[in-house]
């Protein structure tokens, strides 16, 4: 992958007797792949210029994972209160 280029999507697929299959760049829904592999669980990791975001399949069970942006990021940490400044009104308040 040369630099600035978006990362492909993947799909981790395991299998009941702990085998891994990874598959590239898949259209198909992850429960049509566990059914066609045979997985126990999927994983999708889409990646894109601003966020990862990995989607789980474990029998009937799905969750939805994601990383905040670097811009949701910065403005936390920018609009965050000192930690040392939290704990000096505790004092005072004391």
């Amino acid at each position: 992958m040369m630099a600035g280029e978006t990362p492909s999507h993947l799909t981790i697929l395991l299998g009941a007797e702990g085998g891994i299959r990874i598959v590239a760049d898949s259209d198909w829904p992850l429960e049509s792949l566990q059914r066609e592999y045979g997985a126990h669980s999927a994983y999708r990791v889409t990646p894109t210029p601003e966020r990862v975001c990995v989607d789980g399949r474990d029998g009937s069970r799905t969750c939805h994972l994601e990383t905040a942006s670097p811009a949701q990021v910065a403005r936390m940490l920018l609009n965050a209160t000192p930690s040392w400044q939290s704990y000096a009104q505790l004092a005072i308040a004391a």
